[in-house]
Order: structure tokens, then sequence, then C-alpha cells
């Protein structure tokens, strides 16, 4: 299984896991959240339970709209709770619009969550890709917070229409 990494300029790994992502969680939904320590209310479940489903990453609007009776302040407040227990990551896309994606591993937010996706500009659909984000070698003193792998195009399906 391939390992991927990111590091630091002095080859100090921060980050090195096999790039698995786990597909076959167990976990139910109301576990995940009292293992993290968020208290599974039902709005809480039925957010999770949303975009762990999702095929792609979701956008405030999108989960707006799904959950037509679920106020935005609501789910706005229920994914920063998620964010802070790292059971959820924000994918910036350029979009303009962050969107959010259940984390895949079977505890908490972990480097498996860490793959590239792919923006299509036409659809403005975000896709996630079961590509490992490469290794980075940073220069000497530089120090990795956050890594947003995207890349922009065009879609198979929209390219099949163009």
């Amino acid at each position: 299984m391939p390992v991927f990494s990111v590091k630091n300029a002095d080859d100090n790994i921060i980050m090195q896991e096999n790039c698995n992502i786990i597909a076959n969680d167990t976990m139910s939904e109301k576990e995940r959240l009292e293992h993290v320590g968020v208290r599974p209310t039902a709005m809480r479940l039925l957010i999770y339970r949303m975009l762990r489903k999702s095929s792609h990453p979701m956008s405030l609007l999108d989960m707006e709209t799904e959950l037509e009776t679920v106020e935005r302040s609501t789910i706005s407040r229920t994914l920063s709770i998620f964010l802070d227990h790292d059971i959820v990551h924000a994918i910036d896309d350029g979009s303009g619009s962050v969107k959010y994606e259940a984390c895949r591993s079977a505890h908490h937010h972990s480097i498996n969550d860490l793959h590239v996706h792919f923006h299509c500009t036409l659809c403005d659909k975000t896709f996630c890709l079961p590509i490992p984000v490469p290794e980075i070698e940073l220069p000497q003193g530089f120090k990795t917070q956050h890594l947003n792998y995207v890349i922009t195009g065009t879609c198979d399906k929209c390219t099949q229409k163009t």
C-alpha cells in the first residue's frame, strides 16, 4: 500500500500514514459523534448522516437545499462543531463556496482524509478523487498547518456534453 507524507526541509516527517481511505467504516453516525465527544442530537445526526452518505463534498447551500426544514444557522453551527472535533473537513475549491466532507478515517480526522479534489468549472461540483495528496517537501522553517489540493477543469459528464 502506498505511503505519502508531508516533510519539512529538515526531513522531519510531519504526517505519514498509509493512504487508504476507509470506506467500510462500521461505526454508526451516533457512535462516531459520541466517540469524538459530540452530543448526538437529532439535527447533528441528520447533518452528519447526510455528509457521510453524500457522493461529493457539499456546500452550505447544498445542505440547505437538501434539508429544506433546517435553518442555515443550525447547519452552520453544527458544521463548526464538527470542524472543531475533526470529523468533517472543509475544502476551499476556489469556487467562492467552501465545501464540507465527512472524514473517512475510522476515528477522526487524519492523513487518510488528505486526498485530491477536482472542481468542475462548468457544473460547479467538487469531486473526491481516490488519489493521495503528493509528498511536498517544504523549505527550512516552513510548517504545514493545512493542506488543500484541488484540481480545476471539466468533469467527465460536462466534457461529454461539450
